[in-house]
């Protein structure tokens, strides 16, 4: 009956998918048969973009299926990878653009993963009407498979429409904004519905019913054509079409309707339906002949309108009603746009099936981050009740006092700090550690400060090229883009400065314990001359207070070997919220990650914190205790000054020896600190260097365009310029004519003698005349119609060397060689910016 229309493909530039997802691959998982499982995935992958998009694909559904698969995957893995971070930057040219000589076609880069699939689903329908087009609409199963996929179209258009704008964030190409795939999804199921009225027509359904459906058509098809008239960037072939196809549709509802009101002998009407279905065809046969074949069904409605003016002249005489008076057709449509819901491909299997979503991924890391806080409070506040233990002890010289009753040699508990200080280095390990962190420190900031660089000297590039091209320049700008950057390069230099700090305090300490730690360094003989000797305090050997402080001593290094166990116990503990955030991700489609996080804590953790909490509370009563007993010791003890000293000494070297476990600990966690710092820092680095380099190559890629839009818009210009006219030859001399010459010439022009009834013959125009067609008829419904081309012109002559002889009626003015500028052609317009489609000769 009529041609159909199919969507032009987009085409997509080649992009390298291996080398940022096998980077990402590689950097979260370790290496084994997981990561090696998925860098193969990530590989085909790639294949599978190829042969979606990297050849040209044929009419067929094996094709479509490709597409299908690969919007799958595409929607699959979009909550797996961090795509923002990735800076995967996709190219795709605009559909209907076919470009120029220099500027190429409209295209945009957009590093999104929703721009791809934007544009994905946009090729699916596409092919899904080129699909349908190709089909034989003369067998039943050729019906079917050119309404499913003209509905698989539709429904791919309408979500584009939903999604386009959410999906980029910036004004998309012509092709795929919501106005234009809004009226391809129109016209895709305005097409559905026609294949539906050919295939009623082949089943020789009731007239009633395929009224309905040809009435319905051809609402959609008008719709359809409002939708287009201002559409132009469509093809020009699309406008006339769907007004033709308006016609031809809502003449097949009136012949199907007459047939109807033949059978209820309203011959009046039948003959009124069959009217109007005939100018409806004449008006598209007219107009649209190019575009459309109405042949049969004129003859059809020629036939029938004959039959039944021959029966209503002779049998019937019904009254033939007013167009305007008749009942409207009813409308039922059979077509619905397919929903898009993944997955497309019934074949679709996820490469990446067993790679968690990076919600969950999240999730998992805020959990562990849950957990490393709640295991360092609880590991905290039983180191913090040692320090304090050792503190106390220390200020008491417990136990060295209870050692020192002689006065004279080294308690044995300061011989064992002293040996346990010189196993672990001594002075010389702590010095070489504390050396070593500002070098760490500065490497770290040298890595941090580069990667700032990177992104600071692209930012400025990009703001100079925007204020240059203004807005010309339509990609994101880079100040916006590197903010997650940024805030977490941030986040690590204020990570630097808490360091700092930390490393701070631990040189003080080392300063006020030094010269006594070098003292623990020596052999116990120098260690011994180096402690003041007192006075012996043989009376309290034996005595009850002597006894029940080391029972309560005792008691306390109990308390301290319990929190040593509960340590190991408290970092033992390992659990895997993975499962159950997939699980809450399934059900809900979020993940309430904090109380699903705390819940598990609670289990895991709870007796655990219980248990530090008696241990503290035990550990508070024994301190209180041993303060209470040692009152009574230093009572009974005989105090002088040489005593005091020794005493003093005890507890410097007491706490010297837990500020070098101490000093030591820090150091050693500052080190491996800074060292596992310096690998996060250097994946910041590769980050920052990734982005900057997508950056640049998209910035390379806009350069050549507006390079090119400048040299044409050059030369346009240069084309434009008025350019100085030749002069035209100087006219010759005229003739000489003698009078007997002129007497047997013909003349060209004699005057009229009085009372003629002849006009004066005029001077033909300068140029071709174009008369005024005839007014034709208009009728309500028709989709509109197209203004004459200029070229074409029935009326014109003096192209045979004709003498122009206007026509004038008796007692009326001549017409002038063409119709006034100002003059309304009385032809029914389109809007100005169409382009016309009458048949040019």
């Amino acid at each position: 009956m009529a041609t159909f229309i199919s969507v032009p493909l987009k085409k997509s530039s080649e992009v390298d998918l291996v080398k940022p997802l096998s980077k990402f691959v590689t950097a979260t998982y370790p290496p084994g048969e997981e990561q090696t499982e998925y860098l193969r995935a990530v590989e085909e992958l790639n294949k599978l973009r190829k042969s979606a998009l990297g050849r040209p694909l044929d009419k067929h559904e094996s094709s479509l299926e490709i597409l299908l698969r690969y919007y799958d995957q595409l929607c699959a893995i979009e909550p797996k990878f961090p795509f923002p971070e990735l800076c995967l930057t996709f190219t795709w040219k605009d559909a209907f653009d076919k470009g120029s000589l220099f500027g190429g076609s409209v295209k945009l880069a957009l590093a999104s993963v929703g721009y791809e699939k934007t544009c994905v689903l946009f090729n699916v329908g596409a092919l899904a009407s080129q699909i349908a087009s190709e089909q034989n609409l003369d067998n039943d199963e050729g019906l079917k498979t050119a309404a499913k996929f003209y509905q698989l179209a539709s429904g791919a258009f309408a979500h584009i429409k939903d999604t386009v704008l959410s999906a980029l964030n910036r004004e998309p190409t012509m092709d795929i904004s919501p106005e234009t795939v809004g009226t391809l999804s129109q016209i895709m199921l305005s097409q559905a519905q026609e294949v539906f009225v050919l295939k009623a027509t082949a089943d020789k359904m009731k007239d009633a019913i395929v009224a309905k459906l040809a009435n319905q058509a051809a609402d959609y098809y008008g719709d359809a054509f409002k939708q287009c008239q201002y559409k132009e960037n469509l093809p020009k072939e699309v406008l006339p079409v769907l007004a033709a196809k308006h016609c031809m549709m809502q003449a097949t509802a009136e012949l199907r309707q007459s047939a109807l009101a033949n059978q209820k002998k309203k011959f009046g009407e039948e003959i009124a339906r069959l009217q109007h279905a005939t100018e409806l065809v004449k008006t598209a046969a007219s107009r649209y002949d190019e575009y459309v074949n109405v042949k049969d069904l004129s003859d059809k409605i020629n036939r029938a309108l004959t039959a039944a003016k021959k029966d209503n002249d002779f049998i019937y005489h019904d009254r033939v009603p007013e167009v305007k008076d008749l009942e409207p057709i009813g409308k039922a449509s059979l077509v619905k746009a397919t929903a898009v819901q993944t997955p497309l491909s019934q074949k679709f299997s996820d490469l990446f099936e067993k790679m968690v979503p990076m919600a969950v991924q999240q999730s998992v890391s805020a959990a562990n981050s849950r957990k490393a806080d709640t295991v360092n409070r609880l590991i905290g506040s039983m180191r913090e009740a040692t320090n304090l233990c050792n503190g106390v002890l220390a200020s008491l010289n417990l136990p060295a006092a209870l050692e020192d009753l002689s006065g004279e040699a080294v308690p044995q508990s300061i011989l064992e700090k002293s040996r346990a200080v010189v196993q672990q280095g001594g002075l010389q390990s702590i010095e070489q550690l504390i050396k070593d962190l500002p070098e760490l420190l500065q490497r770290n900031r040298e890595i941090l400060d580069e990667s700032f660089k990177m992104l600071d000297d692209e930012e400025a590039t990009d703001n100079e090229l925007r204020a240059k091209f203004n807005q010309r320049w339509n990609r994101t700008p880079s100040g916006d883009l590197y903010k997650p950057l940024r805030a977490e390069g941030n986040n690590f230099r204020n990570v630097l400065d808490k360091a700092v700090q930390a490393d701070q305090v631990v040189k003080e300490r080392y300063t006020a314990h030094c010269e006594m730690i070098a003292l623990l360094c020596k052999p116990e003989n120098e260690l011994s001359a180096a402690i003041p000797s007192a006075n012996p305090a043989k009376t309290l050997q034996g005595s009850e207070v002597v006894n029940v402080l080391r029972a309560q001593l005792a008691q306390l290094d109990e308390v301290k070997r319990e929190r040593e166990v509960l340590e190991g116990e408290v970092k033992s503990v390992t659990f895997d919220m993975t499962t159950k955030f997939l699980t809450a991700l399934a059900q809900d489609g979020a993940i309430n990650e904090e109380a699903l996080t705390a819940s598990e804590l609670e289990t895991r953790y709870g007796s655990h914190t219980q248990r530090v909490q008696q241990n503290l509370r035990r550990q508070e009563e024994l301190l209180s205790q041993i303060q209470v007993s040692h009152q009574e010791f230093s009572a009974l003890k005989q105090s002088n000054s040489e005593a005091n000293n020794r005493e003093e000494v005890l507890k410097k070297l007491a706490s010297a020896h837990d500020s070098y476990i101490e000093i030591s600990s820090n150091t050693k966690e500052g080190t491996k600190f800074y060292n596992d710092l310096t690998e996060i820092l250097l994946k910041f680095q590769n980050k920052c260097s990734d982005i900057v380099f997508a950056r640049k190559t998209e910035r390379d890629e806009l350069l050549k365009y507006e390079i090119q839009y400048l040299i044409f818009l050059f030369l346009f210009q240069t084309q434009q310029q008025p350019q100085a006219k030749p002069q035209p030859p100087a006219r010759p001399p005229p003739p000489n004519i003698t009078p007997q010459a002129a007497s047997t010439s013909a003349p060209i022009s004699t005057p009229v003698p009085p009372g003629s009834t002849n006009p004066p013959p005029v001077a033909p125009p300068t140029g071709p005349s174009q008369a005024q067609g005839p007014p034709y008829p208009t009728y309500q419904g028709y989709p509109g119609y197209y203004q004459m081309p200029v070229t074409y012109n029935p009326y014109a002559y003096g192209q045979f060397n004709m003498p122009y002889m206007p026509y004038q009626a008796q007692g009326q003015a001549g017409y002038p060689g063409g119709p006034p500028a100002q003059q309304p052609y009385p032809y029914p317009q389109q809007p100005p910016q169409q382009q016309p489609y009458y048949p040019q000769q």
